[in-house]
């Protein structure tokens, strides 16, 4: 629950001098400095609050991310003739007498940021025709330190410094103010309303337009895990995903009946490729009207239990898209028209008629609802349960929710929410929106685990079981670049799950669409990417990508495709592993190689690699290789050339052993090599001492126990592995319905110890077979169950 902070004037001090005054208190310290009030509040030993804002106003803020109840800290208080310093277990704070000025400092008093002299900054602005101010703070960052975060900006560089951002929720960005450092430290902004980013030679500076303080948090966690840990603990831990989601998922814009989208996964299910859902995209509810009435009111959906109960018979999940706005004859839209919890701006579809370009003789009348009001939220969640969730759909595709705001105009962020003005917390609405389905359900059950497939997120969002994508991305090669960036710098502000419209969902460069052999190279790619990170999900407009539109089996591109589906269902076993660690221990699941590798200064600004768990190293082809044009009788078309095999650059962090995936070559790290790469090859590279486990090959996610593991062994240095399982889709977990396997190998010794199994669930296999695999092939086999084995090679 968030807490209410309320400041005013302070009439009681320990020193009054002139222009300054100041006391200690129990979290920190408050004073005055030339009319500007300042707070500095521990919420633990390497959290700190710092609030400024002007004398003699009253502040009342309940945030909208931070969560986190103020911890008692052991503090010491002192002063010099120039600073008040304030020392917890972690942190060191010092605050200058004279200009207020706010310094950051490890315990061993080395420097980690400061702020810049005059740096804050309060400029008078109106809001709505109310009194309020445009606020902003400047730091000094060393010169060559990279920072990373601030959400999906669709760029192909991972570090931020040198960039202007303009923070405004939108379809393909995602802004979450926050940065991390490279020298193990962040910073949260707590702002919600539109947002300036800029770092250049003067500091590093955010501005937002309404603001009655300045509200930021420091947070130290001396490395990048550390600081996405103090980050969750700020604003919220990540509860698990089902299992199910972690298999393939198969969508379009859009299956248009249900026949049609039941017959996707009866072709998966006869072509033995393995699915675990479809997505039901929009206009399930008929007319723009109607627009996400949250019931099956199309003809073609005539019998919406039977559809559901069509899709669990096949062994499959649905997940159906949901907005955050109603059409005027819907139930809901009436409903909160009649208490005023509607917005006024223009919003999709602006038409009623379903054609393009929008026909505005017929206004669609859709807008969008005010989460921010309780209330709201509550008649949202009665009609998502009655419609939908009543039949047993699985999951939320939560679309639109940045919101969709086209043809702008300044006044419509003076719209009234039920927390004041839309401007003052306009970049929260994905939080609201979205935290109000998790809320609700979770409320509802805890029998079923909670999935949010969305494409706009904020700071905190991972407490909500919410996994975004990266939006309506146009397909080029560049926008696979940007992906992979994105997605990582995602990850940076402590939210993990995240996800892309595998080839692109529009085909605007492909006039031939997936015919198009340069398209289904990209394609390929892609596909191959987004095996490789938290959700697989192929989707898109302009033509379909079922694997079938692809060929037929013994052809190229569906034989790549099929192999990388298969791929990702031999990892569960790892990816659900690692999905724990990152509920469990603050985790993430793809990670940018500074997470693990920042003492190799090379992979500060490296962006186009990652780790996928601790162990697997990718690097997504983002270049086309194999197309070219030929011109005949002056007509140039594309075709496929396999005469010449490509290779990639993969740099190999140093300090550690590398093993080609697909070969077991060895590499030694801190150099770059080349791998050749035809299409089916995705460059691949587990670290020295990794242990990963493979699972059967099937269907679908939960189609067989793990009674038969594969442990492959990547010896050359030693680790550890723990194998993570429960009852995949509830919440015992949270009462510990769970068991864990710790898998050392010792690689002095030669010696894999499988662990004593800890935990319980039902259903746990008591007995299983391990197929013990090290690099140069040899295999042992051994029975476990349950007590620690001892396996030496």
């Amino acid at each position: 629950m968030s807490y209410l902070f309320k400041v005013g004037f302070l009439s009681l001090f320990l020193v009054s001098c002139s222009t300054k005054l100041y006391n200690k208190t129990d979290s920190g310290l408050k004073m005055i400095v030339d009319s500007i009030e300042l707070e500095i509040q521990f919420l633990s030993p390497k959290i700190v609050r710092v609030l400024k804002y002007p004398k003699d106003s009253i502040v009342e803020k309940e945030s909208l991310s931070v969560i986190k109840k103020p911890e008692k800290v052991k503090l010491d208080i002192s002063e010099s003739e120039l600073f008040f310093i304030i020392k917890s277990s972690s942190l060191v704070v010092k605050v200058n007498k004279n200009s207020g000025n706010v310094d950051f400092f490890n315990v061993d008093d080395e420097s980690l940021i400061k702020e810049v002299k005059d740096g804050n900054k309060f400029t008078p602005a109106t809001d709505a025709g109310e009194f309020t101010f445009q606020v902003s703070q400047s730091f000094k960052l060393d010169p060559d330190e990279a920072i990373y975060g601030l959400g999906i900006l669709q760029s192909d560089e991972i570090s931020q410094r040198g960039k202007e951002v303009y923070m405004v929720q939108n379809n393909t960005q995602d802004f979450v103010p926050f940065f991390q450092s490279i020298k193990g430290y962040g910073i949260f902004w707590d702002n919600y309303s539109p947002t300036i980013f800029k770092d250049n030679s003067d500091g590093t500076k955010f501005t937002s337009e309404v603001g009655e303080c300045i509200d930021y948090y420091f947070m130290f966690g001396g490395n990048a895990d550390g600081v996405i840990a103090q980050m969750r603990d700020l604003t919220g831990q990540v509860p698990k995903f089902p299992l199910w989601t972690f298999g393939y998922w198969q969508s379009k814009e859009r299956y248009k009946s249900q026949e049609e989208t039941v017959d996707v996964v009866k072709q998966y299910r006869k072509l033995g490729v393995p699915l675990d859902g479809i997505i039901q995209d929009w206009q399930y509810w008929g007319d723009n009207y109607h627009w996400n009435a949250m019931e099956f009111l199309n003809s073609n959906f005539p019998m919406p239990q039977k559809f559901v109960d069509e899709i669990h018979n096949q062994k499959a999940k649905i997940i159906i898209s949901v907005w955050s706005s109603f059409g005027p004859e819907t139930k809901p839209y009436k409903e909160m028209k009649e208490r005023d919890m509607l917005m006024d701006f223009a919003t999709w579809p602006l038409s009623g008629i379903d054609s393009w370009p929008p026909d505005m003789k017929y206004p669609s009348g859709v807008v969008v609802y005010d989460p921010y009001n309780p209330e709201a939220r509550d008649i949202y969640w009665k009609y998502l349960e009655k419609g939908l969730f009543s039949l047993g759909i699985d999951g939320w595709w939560m679309d639109s929710t940045e919101p969709d705001h086209l043809n702008i105009k300044p006044e419509d962020l003076d719209n009234k929410t039920y927390l004041g003005s839309f401007r003052k917390v306009r970049n929260a609405f994905p939080l609201m929106t979205v935290g109000g389905v998790y809320n609700h359900q979770r409320g509802k059950t805890s029998d079923k685990r909670v999935f949010i497939l969305t494409r706009s997120a904020f700071a905190g969002q991972q407490r909500y079981a919410s996994n975004t994508w990266t939006g309506d991305v146009v397909a080029s090669w560049e926008a696979l670049k940007n992906q992979v960036t994105s997605g990582l710098n995602f990850s940076m502000t402590g939210i993990p799950y995240w996800n892309t419209d595998i080839g692109g969902f529009f085909l605007w460069d492909f006039p031939n669409n997936i015919n198009d052999p340069e398209y289904q190279e990209l394609y390929t790619r892609w596909l191959q990417f987004g095996a490789f990170t938290p959700m697989m999900r192929s989707h898109g407009t302009d033509a379909p990508r079922e694997i079938y539109q692809f060929g037929k089996k013994g052809e190229p591109i569906f034989d790549i495709i099929e192999k990388y589906i298969n791929l990702r269902y031999q990892l569960l076993p790892y990816i659900y592993s690692i999905s724990h660690m990152v509920t469990a221990n603050q985790s993430s699941m793809t990670r940018p190689l500074i997470m693990d590798f920042a003492s190799d200064i090379n992979t500060h600004n490296i962006g186009n690699e990652y780790m996928f768990g601790s162990s697997i190293l990718v690097t997504p082809v983002t270049d086309a290789m194999y197309t070219r044009f030929v011109t005949n009788k002056g007509d140039t078309t594309k075709i496929r050339d396999f005469s010449l095999i490509k290779s990639t650059d993969v740099y190999l962090p140093a300090n550690t052993l590398w093993y080609d995936f697909w070969t077991n070559e060895k590499h030694i790290g801190g150099q770059t090599v080349k791998k050749d790469t035809p299409l089916d090859i995705l460059p691949i590279y587990i670290k020295a001492g990794s242990i990963i486990p493979f699972g059967p090959k099937v269907q679908y996610a939960e189609e067989k126990l793990w009674n038969e593991l594969e442990l492959k062994v990547y010896e050359g240095e030693s680790g550890t592995f723990t194998l993570y399982e429960d009852e995949n889709d509830n919440y015992n977990y949270e009462k510990g319905a769970f068991s864990e396997i710790k898998i050392t190998w010792n690689n002095s010794s030669r010696i894999l110890s499988i662990g004593e199994r800890k935990g319980g669930f039902n259903g746990m296999l008591i007995e299983r077979k391990f197929l013990i695999t090290l690099r140069d092939g040899t295999q042992k086999e051994i029975n476990y169950k349950g007590d620690k084995i001892d396996v030496r090679f």
